[in-house]
């Protein structure tokens, strides 16, 4: 079980990495150094994040879930972020130096015949050259056919007709930035969006966690600039952070949709800096909505938690992360932030995750104004026992808090929350998760419905 204080636990814990089920707070903090072993789908079902690229992969000699140590591991795909790159090791996409070869005799004499062959071939060539010019000059004098014949159109881009996702690019693009993190554990890269004409980026926290203590950031701007970036605040629980870019000024800032207002099938297109490559554009469509998604330890965070997620097939890939995902109006209504995978260095398979824009827009506000940022809490902790198959089953309640304030009681299982359905202690997480402190939601509870004023926690 879980609760506000998420070392609390009941009953028989899951198995595996991944955040304890909790209601409304933060997640246990993940060990520091070395890689986590690959995560997967836990016994409970619930959501486990997967590794990035390139050095989130198993633990050296553990094997991941389901399998036998060096076996390979089937089931359903494993969960992660689109994460900037290792969060303790090399850049993205850094390419394996070239070793120069052993210098032997053998190697002298090779170079030699090489330099010897080279002026055969030039004193050959006055001779034979010379003759296949002539031979060819006699056997062929005609000139190309077909389309070869003819000259290439003028360059011209107004030729065809501006196509909706190219307006949307040549829009939102000067308001993506590329990040550059720096920290005691190693570097790497990651996503972000322009927030004000005076350099506010907001970008997810796992993306500049490894900067946050004697690190630093650079941002790079799609004119082809760059300024360091400060810190203003990070929020783990929700996978959120400010920056600011010091001294510029006439940045374009996004366009903030609405997420409340997304349709499944509803055509969206994603931005960010896959493997390092800035300025990349991807579209698809939106997936699923009020997807619950856990994710954490493996991205490089020292917190794991729940996402109440807007999913999409837009191709996201490490790097991505903190970019943003826009409507056809090129308003942005999610932070792009994970990715399912089905291995260690999987890439996109065409299921990503993002942030809800209203979500993130509160946070954002909150750490820009105190560096901090408060969290809906129903003041429960949730059984892990495994024994309800449908609902989140509560194990304890905190004496004062808003559940015992409605009368929940120990071992009352919630299946709704308004009108979104709870099967799982995540998604009783997430759809808490996705209101603001003091907002006033149903539950359903062992068939019943419960008004319950949700109540805050800072950090």
């Amino acid at each position: 079980m879980a609760d506000d204080n998420p070392e609390s636990t009941s009953g028989t814990a899951a198995s595996g990495p991944g955040p304890p089920v909790e209601a409304s707070g933060g997640a246990a903090p993940a060990a520091e150094g070395g890689q986590p072993p690959v995560p997967g789908w836990g016994p409970s079902g619930q959501y486990q994040p997967a590794p990035g690229y390139p050095a989130y992969g198993p633990a050296s000699g553990q094997p991941g879930y389901g399998q036998a140590s060096g076996q390979p591991g089937y089931g359903p795909p494993d969960y992660g972020p689109p994460a900037y790159g290792p969060a303790y090791g090399a850049p993205t996409a850094t390419l394996p130096a070239a070793v120069a070869p052993e210098r032997t005799k053998q190697g002298r004499g090779l170079g030699a015949v090489a330099a010897v062959g080279l002026v055969a071939a030039l004193l050959g060539g006055g001779i034979g050259g010379y003759v296949g010019y002539e031979s060819a000059r006699g056997a062929s004098t005609g000139t190309s056919s077909g389309v070869l014949a003819e000259p290439l159109p003028p360059a011209d881009p107004n030729a065809t007709p501006l196509s909706p996702v190219e307006a949307i690019a040549a829009r939102v693009l000067p308001s993506v930035v590329q990040l550059q993190v720096e920290g005691l554990r190693g570097a790497g890269e990651g996503s972000g969006m322009v927030l004000s004409a005076d350099g506010l980026l907001l970008t997810n926290n796992h993306v500049v966690e490894a900067a946050a203590n004697g690190g630093r950031v650079v941002a790079l701007f799609q004119d082809g600039t760059s300024a360091p970036a400060q810190i203003v605040g990070r929020d783990p629980s929700s996978d959120l952070a400010v920056l600011r870019a010091q001294g510029v000024a006439g940045l374009t800032p996004v366009t903030l949709g609405n997420s409340d207002s997304l349709r499944v099938g509803q055509q969206v297109v994603a931005f960010g800096a896959p493997l390092g490559l800035g300025g990349t554009v991807t579209t698809g469509i939106i997936s699923a909505l009020n997807r619950a998604v856990s994710v954490g330890q493996e991205s490089g965070a020292s917190e794991a938690t729940v996402l109440s997620a807007v999913q999409t097939d837009a191709a996201i890939n490490p790097g991505n992360s903190g970019g943003p995902l826009v409507d056809m109006q090129g308003a942005v209504i999610g932070i792009n932030s994970a990715i399912a995978t089905t291995g260690a260095q999987g890439g996109s398979i065409g299921v990503g995750f993002a942030v809800p824009v209203k979500q993130a827009k509160r946070v954002a506000e909150e750490l820009e104004r105190t560096g901090r940022a408060t969290r809906a809490v129903l003041g429960v902790a949730l059984s892990t026992d495994g024994r309800t198959s449908n609902g989140a089953t509560i194990g304890q309640v905190t004496p004062g808090g808003p559940a015992e304030q409605a009368g929940l009681r120990a071992g009352e299982v919630v299946t709704r929350v308004d009108d979104r359905l709870v099967t799982n202690g995540n998604e009783l997480v997430a759809a808490i998760r996705d209101h603001a402190p003091g907002d006033r939601v149903t539950l359903t509870v062992d068939g019943r419905q419960v008004q319950v004023t949700l109540g805050g926690q800072t950090g």
